[in-house]
């Protein structure tokens, strides 16, 4: 099932959508917060008269199963440039994930002012790298969903919370904002390549900003963290075309569960 197909929505009344949350995009049971995030956008997209996201921030309640889900939106402002909008996705006993969102006409291939302080990762080719294989456990079945390729020396264990890697869909599905929602929240977490005790960081919000619609073609990612304090984690990620172009940014805060 591609991207698009798993991510649908169905208006059924007046701002309310019917979507499913499909098996196989999960993590040790859990949905992958990136693959909900695109569900509850799209059907924010759909309010917001079909503009695509710019920036959503996204706020997980409680962990999603598979099965039918339903999004409540409500558009707080439409804008010449901007519509905004909040959307709720609830499974039959209770909400899942609160977004809001800004969305626009569409997003530039150029603009006429450019001053980029950073450049993308210097990695191997994705060929060159490694691919990360989904297994019954660990890795998780999310993973056959995407495909992902690390730096080699991020898959070995470094010591740096750092993940940097290529991602691309299946079947050369194209890669839209809702596929960028996915991609900045694809990869292992960071603190996995730490050498900390943690086995699992559940996410408490998550926000992205698409910058631009990506040339097609594998996307060259860095996921890092700089702080792990106080119960929590952040982590700071970005995307980028293979024109070398900035297309996406993230900012995750996760949990580090007790014990």
């Amino acid at each position: 099932m591609s991207l698009a197909a798993a991510t649908g929505v169905t208006a059924t009344g007046p701002d309310r959508y019917a979507a499913s949350i499909a098996p196989g995009w999960d993590i040790l049971g859990n949905a992958n917060g990136g693959y909900l995030l695109a569900i509850a956008a799209r059907a924010a997209s759909e309010a917001a008269g079909g503009r695509k996201p710019a920036t959503v921030t996204a706020h997980y309640l409680a962990p999603g199963k598979p099965g039918p889900v339903t999004i409540e939106t409500n558009v707080e402002k439409h804008g010449r440039r901007f519509t905004t909008v909040r959307a709720t996705m609830s499974d039959s006993s209770r909400p899942l994930v609160s977004l809001l969102g800004s969305f626009t006409d569409g997003l530039v291939a150029v603009s006429p002012v450019e001053r980029i302080e950073a450049e993308p990762p210097d990695m191997p080719t994705a060929e060159e790298s490694i691919p990360v294989i989904p297994t019954e456990t660990f890795p998780p079945p999310f993973m056959e969903k995407v495909e992902l390729r690390l730096h080699p020396e991020d898959a070995t264990g470094t010591g740096i919370p750092r993940y940097r890697g290529w991602f691309r869909l299946p079947d050369d599905e194209p890669i839209d904002s809702f596929g960028l929602l996915v991609a900045v929240d694809a990869f292992p977490p960071s603190i996995f390549n730490a050498q900390l005790s943690v086995a699992w960081t559940p996410t408490l919000e998550l926000t992205a900003h698409i910058r631009r619609k990506p040339e097609p073609g594998w996307l060259r990612c860095q996921f890092t963290s700089r702080f792990i304090s106080g119960g929590y984690l952040e982590e700071d990620g970005e995307v980028w075309d293979g024109s070398g172009r900035l297309v996406a940014q993230s900012r995750q805060l996760a949990l580090l569960p007790p014990g």
